[in-house]
């Protein structure tokens, strides 16, 4: 592929992910109407169900990757979610449905995996954040756009349009796929499937402080998203009375980790990896602070929530390409299984960390605030641990 072609194809491979997860929110309150769901944060449910197939799926395609290549799991996995999309639309019950959205997370797993896995084959350090970045820019337009795409449909048709949609995209992946991918991984850089060769990758990627404290780090930051993504629709049209505006507002958020990603691929290779995460990770404990002083003070409006939420979600999007970057560059002999093991980390940890803030929502702003300055402490204690104290400074590639 051309590199740009490339991009565009990593980026297209993630936005199946990202479509997943985002495509259906204005459709919340529809389902929960329409399949008896009782408690409205129940419907949270059909975002945090899905990311924990998305996590636990990644333990099994990273190992599979290294054993039979990136191109056949990528299209078989694809395969699998396009028919857990049909699942989808045609669920009778809350039960039904969670179950095809489980489905969907587990196969959309595969593409988090297989684009880190097959972007590091050809690239690592601040090129590969670089990279990623760019890629990452792509991809976040979809959480801007999904949100008023999913009205859209809801304009033309039930719920279940959505997910007939979700299924749709990913056949047009796929035929990319099938047409244009070529296999980035050589026979002989491929690896046995066997339980020493696992445990050794395994062993490898989680010993190392790098690999394991970033992945973890990411896992944390990532849990901000989802603790937006999964409480959106409520504040934004429960408590601050957005009505349809919701998408609008929703894609200003999701457009400000766009402009990080754009900085970051601009700036990563000159100023490096770690000062650009470490900055954001001091700026994300600042707002939070800022917030919290906000909604004690009785002055949180749709205004202030809006300004201090896309300015978390810029600092959130300066981490996550670094931290994954720095995950991935001690161990890019085992790029797959790293990959998924570090993967499934990252989404099962913001499953928890997302789902505890977003569960505890209760008609205000202030778990999220409280969340996000947990997670930004949490984070730069995490730094000062991997780093051994030497914040600021460059190491490896970073």
């Amino acid at each position: 592929m051309h590199p740009r072609e490339f991009v565009a194809f990593i980026a297209a491979v993630m936005a199946v992910n990202a479509l997943g997860v985002d495509l259906m929110l204005p459709a919340l309150a529809e389902i929960g109407r329409d399949l008896l769901v009782s408690a409205a944060n129940h419907r949270q449910w059909v975002v945090t169900v899905y990311m924990v197939g998305f996590g636990a799926g990644q333990l099994v395609y990273g190992p599979l990757a290294d054993r039979l290549g990136r191109r056949p799991v990528l299209i078989a996995t694809l395969l699998g979610f396009i028919a857990a999309s049909v699942f989808a639309a045609s669920s009778v019950t809350f039960a039904a449905l969670l179950g095809a959205r489980l489905l969907q997370g587990l196969m959309s797993a595969s593409t988090r995996v297989l684009a880190v896995a097959i972007v590091r084959d050809g690239a690592s350090g601040r090129q590969m954040a670089r990279t990623m970045s760019i890629a990452q820019m792509i991809f976040f337009i979809v959480p801007i756009l999904a949100p008023t795409l999913g009205q859209g449909l809801l304009a033309f048709g039930p719920w279940r349009f959505i997910f007939y949609a979700l299924g749709g995209f990913a056949a047009l992946v796929l035929a990319w796929s099938l047409v244009r991918l070529p296999e980035t991984l050589p026979v002989a850089r491929r690896l046995p499937l066997s339980l020493a060769n696992l445990r050794q990758s395994y062993r490898l990627t989680l010993t190392n402080r790098y690999s394991i404290g970033y992945a973890i780090a990411a896992a944390l930051t990532f849990g901000g998203i989802i603790a937006f993504v999964s409480s959106a629709q409520q504040i934004f049209v429960d408590e601050f009375g957005a009505g349809r505006r919701f998408t609008l507002l929703f894609a200003i958020c999701a457009f400000s980790m766009g402009v990080a990603s754009f900085a970051n691929s601009r700036l990563v290779e000159r100023l490096g990896t770690r000062l650009i995460s470490q900055a954001a990770v001091l700026a994300l404990i600042a707002l939070s602070v800022v917030h919290l002083i906000v909604i004690q003070a009785g002055q949180e409006t749709l205004t202030s929530y809006m300004i201090l939420q896309a300015l978390s979600m810029t600092c959130i999007g300066l981490c996550g390409s670094n931290f994954g970057a720095m995950a991935m560059e001690p161990v890019g002999h085992i790029a797959g299984t790293a990959s998924s093991v570090q993967g499934f980390i990252t989404s099962i940890g913001a499953v928890l960390v997302g789902s505890a803030i977003g569960q505890s929502y209760a008609g205000t702003t202030l778990p999220l605030a409280i969340g996000y300055l947990l997670i930004g402490v949490a984070v730069l204690a995490l730094i000062w641990v991997v780093e051994k104290g030497e914040l600021f400074r460059p190491r490896m590639a970073g």
